[in-house]
């Protein structure tokens, strides 16, 4: 029976593994020293790595789960942020002068041509 509840300390901690605080972490240790699991010398380093191996999963499942979001907004085609960044990038290193000539240019094929005009008017 008291394998059992062994297990199920260990069970309980895999289920926190994202989210252990060091209260949970000494609180699982002492218990394997009083069951005679670990010995209580070992005890300290048996917190610290409860807690550093709590830590890196919870960052691999951030990467994970980062991963995959950008994986789906690819897919669909959505630009990114450093989609937007490259775009402002090419916008602005065309000159002043470049970006007037286009402006004048269809401003000219905005406005109607006085032959169009007369023909308008006449109507």
């Amino acid at each position: 029976m008291a394998t059992n509840d062994r297990w199920q300390q260990y069970l309980d901690a895999g289920r926190a593994w994202t989210q252990m605080t060091r209260e949970q972490a000494e609180a699982i240790v002492r218990d394997l020293v009083k069951a005679g699991d670990i010995q209580q010398k070992r005890a300290k380093k048996a917190v610290d790595e409860l807690l550093e191996r709590s830590r890196k999963n919870a960052e691999e499942l951030r990467k994970l789960v980062r991963n995959e979001i950008q994986s789906q907004i690819s897919s669909l085609g959505i630009a990114t942020q450093e989609d937007l960044a490259r775009l402002e990038r090419k916008l602005t290193k065309e000159s002043p002068a470049k970006t007037a000539a286009k402006k004048a240019g269809a401003a000219k094929k905005a406005a109607p041509t006085t032959s169009a005009a007369a023909d308008a008017a006449g109507a």
